[in-house]
């Protein structure tokens, strides 16, 4: 028996487009997520090994020395926050569009 796999797309914000080999407009990155056995669901982490083959740039932007996603990256799945889900061993249901956010920092302003 073959193990489960779903195809999902990862959207990129513009900051990150320039590491996909993008430079304008919206960039979507499909790739196919791999179960890691024949009775499991393929996962946020599994979307991202694959990612890794295809764009190893783009990834290693996104986790960190360890594998785990990187602290000042936010990713959704299918609207919801990954971290809430499980992170990478977050279920991916059929489809699942994952969008990618970098954070955001507010400066600070002093006075004087």
């Amino acid at each position: 028996m073959a193990r489960p796999v779903t195809l999902v797309t990862f959207v990129l914000p513009a900051p990150l487009r320039h590491w996909a080999g993008e430079t304008s407009g919206p960039s979507e990155i499909r790739v196919f997520a791999v179960a890691d056995r024949e009775d499991g669901h393929p996962t946020l982490g599994s979307a991202l090994d694959t990612l890794r083959r295809v764009h190893p740039a783009l990834e290693q932007r996104l986790r960190d020395d360890y594998g785990g996603i990187r602290r000042h990256i936010t990713m959704f799945v299918c609207g919801e926050n990954a971290r809430h889900l499980g992170g990478l061993d977050c279920e991916l249901p059929p489809g699942a569009e994952i969008f990618v956010l970098p954070a955001l920092s507010r400066r600070q302003e002093t006075t004087g």
